[in-house]
């Protein structure tokens, strides 16, 4: 079985001196993104002078959503002959399942979109578009809103997770999906993914310093300026900044993949039970910092631990293989979750959401196809809250 250039395998298999073909189209990537850089630099410099002060707010995930975008966006070049059509009916599950509760648009490459058509029915819209891959929550905008309800659409400017890997056609998609809507586009001055990005709705923020703040996506920014900039964005009034960790995974450690808000005051968190895993250090120190944390009112954190599975189905297990639960999806109704054949990991997992959310149903995907290329769930989806 040949394994895709997955977002958190893409390192260590560039190491290893793998992947021809990867290889030539990140260097082609980063040749094309050096001029592309400072370009991006001195715009953003720019946008930084002239930036609108007007508060603007992320809703929470739990907020009623208008519809979830997602992105029909595997390519044989990255996932491989033997894994495209197992990735592709993996995003037409998730669509079609959210579609029983809210609508969804799914971005399509003309070309695949009779496929698409195919795969997810009826229920879920296509617009064509180009597509690299099909990380939604990465390249699509972060939805805002001011207090007069006025909607807002950020582009994060997606380089790639830091130039890792070719992402010329995925830079375009926020605006491309912005311009779908009715919402006010924003630019922002500053690097970043949705994925990297975790509110409570009230204040309070989850991010993580390797991702955030790294000089492959924002060179000499300290936190100091970086909270100055996504406070009025994101309506924050404190970032609680998790260290995460570097250079592991193509996306230098996203929160989306370690800690999450329930509601306000109340955090699971991400743990891994096996000593051999770089996430069980990472995910201890994480605990340590929650622990001590308070939220924008003041109050300490409410912590929930959900732990990473022992053991996966065989089929598409790689030592890169992302298997965490905390990648969830909340939609309307319902909280999608993956489920990796770990009869006693998945049900605990899916207890202790369903006590969380009690008003909300717990559904398990299988999404192994995703999960062996180092994503899941959330990853796949982005929400348009609904005004």
């Amino acid at each position: 079985m040949n394994y895709p250039i997955g977002r958190r395998s893409m390192l260590r298999f560039l190491a290893q001196g793998a992947g021809a073909f990867t290889m030539t189209h990140l260097a082609a990537s980063c040749q094309s993104s050096s001029g592309q850089a400072t370009s991006n630099q001195n715009a953003n410099s720019e946008i930084a002078r002239t930036l609108d002060t007007t508060q603007w707010t992320m809703p929470d995930e739990t907020a009623p959503h208008a519809r979830t975008w997602m992105a029909f966006g595997a390519s044989r070049q990255i996932w491989g002959s033997d894994m495209l059509e197992v990735v592709q009916d993996n995003l037409a599950l998730i669509a079609r399942t959210i579609a029983q509760y809210e609508p969804v648009t799914m971005v399509v490459r003309r070309e695949e979109e009779a496929i698409a058509a195919q795969k997810c029915g009826t229920d879920v819209e296509l617009v064509v578009a180009p597509l690299d891959d099909l990380w939604m929550r990465d390249i699509g905008p972060v939805f805002v809103q001011k207090p007069d309800s006025i909607p807002g659409a950020i582009n994060f400017n997606f380089n790639g997770w830091g130039n890792k890997q070719t992402h010329r056609k995925d830079a375009k998609i926020a605006d491309f999906v912005i311009a779908q809507t009715e919402a006010q586009p924003v630019q922002a001055p500053i690097t970043l993914e949705g994925g990297a990005i975790e509110v409570d709705g009230n204040g309070t923020a989850l991010m993580t310093e390797s991702s955030i703040l790294n000089s492959n996506r924002n060179p000499g920014m300290t936190k100091q300026r970086c909270e100055e900039i996504l406070k009025p964005l994101l309506g924050l009034r404190k970032i609680i900044w998790l260290p995460g960790i570097r250079d592991r995974d193509i996306t230098d450690g996203h929160i989306d993949f370690y800690a999450r808000f329930v509601r306000p005051g109340v955090v699971v968190a991400a743990t891994d039970p096996n000593p051999q895993s770089f996430d069980h250090a990472v995910t201890k120190t994480h605990l340590k910092v929650l622990e001590q944390a308070t939220d924008a009112n003041g109050n300490p954190l409410e912590i929930f631990t959900i732990a990473a599975p022992r053991a996966v189905r065989p089929t598409f297990n790689n030592p890169e293989f992302a298997a965490g639960y905390i990648n969830f999806y909340v939609i309307n109704g319902a909280v999608l979750i993956p489920e990796f054949g770990d009869p006693r990991a998945d049900r605990y997992a899916q207890e202790t959401l369903q006590s969380l959310f009690p008003q909300r149903k717990i559904i398990a995907l299988n999404i192994d196809g995703i999960a062996a290329g180092g994503g899941g769930i959330h990853c796949t989806t982005q929400q348009q809250p609904q005004l």
